[in-house]
């Protein structure tokens, strides 16, 4: 018995999402489209890291930031050389992604104490972006050699090397000390808490002991009491 294959075209039509007018359509549009995308994304970055390097406490992770905001410098030039190459205008096209991204670092400073737990929070927030970059740069380099764009792909292999690198070197930060004095500034918070409770029920008891009565003096007066010869 044959199974029916028949699709349910109307169905699939209802959530198809209808192209724009400028919508890319060919793998060249697709590449060039990228390239704004993340063209504006790394123009944003050299005005956010600034912000991150001077909220960052360990010096070498403020080093490490310093150095991948020049090689994004860098990078714009080198977009502007892929758009060179491929004939067409260096424009930049607003990246949400990368909107998001940076608005959720200035969100995790915003929720932390400066020292080592902001500096995990902003390893973690620019590692998002890295990744971001890094699944960025590495399709638009395959669709560049797809295409037979060998200067283009080799100048966006390049960029994505130092983007790896960049995300290499954060880890290594936060795995070797960044993470762990974050989880010592917990227990120490920790402690201090244990510390003024204990505190607390210190200042408790003593306060019990000035306010009791003396045992033998309470019976007395409960038994005078009961005699009727208190009032």
């Amino acid at each position: 018995m044959m199974k029916n294959t028949k699709v349910n075209t109307s169905k699939k039509s209802e959530s198809a999402i209808n192209a724009k007018p400028d919508a890319a359509m060919n793998l060249r549009d697709l590449l060039i489209d990228g390239l704004k995308d993340i063209y504006w994304a790394e123009k944003a970055l050299t005005t956010a890291l600034p912000k991150l390097v001077k909220n960052a406490t360990a010096s070498d992770l403020a080093y490490a930031l310093k150095n991948h905001l020049e090689e994004t410098k860098n990078h714009v030039t080198k977009l502007e050389e892929v758009f060179i190459s491929l004939d067409e205008k260096a424009s930049a096209r607003k990246c949400v992604a990368m909107e998001g991204l940076i608005n959720e670092a200035n969100h995790i400073m915003e929720d932390t104490l400066q020292g080592a737990v902001r500096d995990a929070g902003i390893i973690a927030a620019v590692q998002k972006v890295e990744h971001y970059e890094i699944a960025s740069y590495g399709a638009l380099a395959t669709f560049a050699r797809t295409l037979g764009e060998e200067e283009a792909a080799s100048i966006l292999e390049d960029i994505l090397a130092e983007e790896k690198a960049a995300d290499e070197t954060l880890s290594q930060l936060a795995e070797t000390s960044i993470n762990e004095e974050a989880n010592d500034s917990d227990e120490e918070s920790d402690e201090e808490e244990e510390e003024m409770e204990d505190e607390d029920e210190d200042e408790i008891d003593e306060e019990v002991e000035d306010n009791d009565y003396d045992s033998e003096e309470e019976d007395e007066y409960v038994e005078l009491y009961t005699k009727g010869k208190l009032r």
